[in-house]
């Protein structure tokens, strides 16, 4: 551990310290300052967008400006918006019936913040991913501390200066730092972590987490596939497919990780694909809409993976690019991958680049079954003009999420939530979901200073057995 790292793992203890000494003062943020809370997120993300977008691309070496608009800036300001219209809603208590054996009485649940929360956010996303979360909990009333991704060391140190323009770090603070420093975040004792990255480290945070019973909000991947069913023709097919699977260059959790299609159109959707992409990026080496991979490890992982599956005797297909331009942009070309063998590394890894390999299937049993007999993924899509068919898919297989005919338009509706299964995580967020994820559900029962419950107590007898008897009905 370096003395810069040890230096900031000190002051996160100190941090959290403060955050929970101010929220044992004030337990129950009044709704008016949350929603100011919530407007100056909204406002400062409006106001600095620009410089918000370059430090991204700073971070990336390239990074398409419309996919941070879109994915970043346009998802924080919708989420912010959502958040304030319907706060009053969320915040107000939820009325219990009470059944006639408790009568007379109140029942209700409060909805109160947990405290103070953890949020580590990755490098994929690196301002959605940690303000999203921070919205909810603001919105809930908790404090907040944040830890992004080394991996983009521009786009923290501009959150922590612009968080820190308005909001007080005993609020929010964000701390950077290494591996060590994010060890160290995940083993503090916070009412609630939110996790959003690998499922390995996943893992590592889980059991971290539990040492503390801290509860933790794990976002994760996995293989997220892509059904498409005979009915569904290739030219309708070929945007959706390609815009969620190039976006960011494929380091997108949601984005398709392998399509599965009828045996005999393999080949024609693959070059279609490639074809598709030419029309999106002319000259992807140059391009400023197509993203750098956003570091040379990771670059350097996928480059092998191609290489490894072209050595097994799949076919590498790529639209044409000057190869050695696109290596010193730290670009890898969209890559479409026919006959890829099962156990090649590409089908075994969450491949999180611009790789799909199209894989072909005889019957739509098959290829349910295929998706069955792996984790179950964060997303699902599926591609059918019968809807028969579209619904045969989702009611026969799991994922944390899906979309019919599209590609991660899902996690864009702010009214549903948004989250895996299995081993692509647990808990969710996104609109109310996320409100309630950093929120504790008190349940209260309220009676008069006489109640009837006053009968029941010991020693048992007529009174009882009667109202024993009314239980049991």
């Amino acid at each position: 551990m370096s003395d810069i790292d040890a230096r900031q793992i000190e002051r996160m203890k100190s941090l959290l310290a403060s955050q929970q000494d101010a929220f044992a003062r004030d337990r129950h943020r009044p709704l008016n300052e949350r929603k100011a809370d919530l407007e100056a997120v909204q406002t400062l993300t409006a106001a600095h967008a620009g410089e918000i977008a370059d430090a991204i691309a700073s971070d990336y070496g390239v990074r398409s400006k419309a996919e941070t608009q879109l994915g970043e800036i346009g998802f924080v300001l919708a989420s912010a918006k959502h958040a304030l219209k319907n706060l009053d809603k969320w915040a107000k208590p939820q009325k219990a019936s009470v059944p006639m054996t408790l009568a007379p009485g109140k029942a209700y649940v409060r909805r109160e913040p947990k405290g103070v929360a953890g949020i580590v956010s990755p490098w994929n996303y690196p301002y959605q991913l940690a303000i999203a979360p921070l919205i909810a909990a603001l919105a809930a009333g908790c404090r907040a501390m944040i830890k992004p991704s080394e991996y983009t060391p521009a786009t923290a140190e501009l959150m922590q200066r612009l968080l820190g323009e308005r909001f007080s770090e005993d609020q929010v603070a964000v701390v950077t730092g290494g591996p060590s420093v994010g060890e160290a975040f995940t083993a503090l004792p916070f009412d609630h972590l939110f996790y959003t990255g690998s499922t390995h480290v996943g893992r590592i945070v889980a059991k971290a987490a539990a040492e503390n019973l801290t509860p933790v909000t794990l976002e994760l991947g996995g293989k997220s596939p892509a059904i498409v069913t005979e009915s569904y023709e290739t030219k309708d097919l070929m945007k959706p497919l390609a815009w969620g699977k190039f976006f960011n260059a494929g380091q997108t959790c949601v984005a398709p990780d392998y399509v599965l299609v009828p045996n005999r159109r393999v080949e024609e959707i693959g070059e279609a694909l490639i074809a598709t992409v030419s029309d999106f990026y002319p000259d992807l080496s140059s391009d400023d809409d197509y993203t750098a991979i956003v570091s040379q490890k990771h670059y350097d992982r996928l480059s092998g993976m191609i290489e490894e599956a072209r050595a097994a005797g799949a076919r590498i297909l790529q639209p044409e690019h000057d190869a050695e331009a696109a290596r010193a942009a730290r670009k890898i070309p969209p890559t479409v991958i026919l006959n890829l063998p099962e156990d090649s590394p590409l089908m075994q890894e969450e491949i999180f680049g611009p790789v799909l390999p199209v894989l072909g299937y005889e019957l739509l049993s098959g290829a349910i079954d295929f998706v069955n007999g792996r984790d179950r993924p964060l997303a699902l899509y599926v591609f059918s003009k019968e809807k028969s068919q579209s619904r045969r898919v989702l009611e026969q297989t799991m994922s944390g999420g899906a979309s019919v005919n599209a590609t991660m338009l899902h996690l864009s509706v702010e009214d549903m939530p948004f989250g895996g299964v299995g081993k692509s995580g647990y808990g969710a967020y996104h609109g109310e979901r996320g409100f309630l994820e950093f929120t504790h559900e008190r349940s209260v029962f309220e009676a008069p200073v006489w109640h009837p419950s006053r009968l029941i107590a010991p020693p048992y007898g007529k009174m009882f057995d009667f109202i024993a008897g009314l239980q049991k009905r």
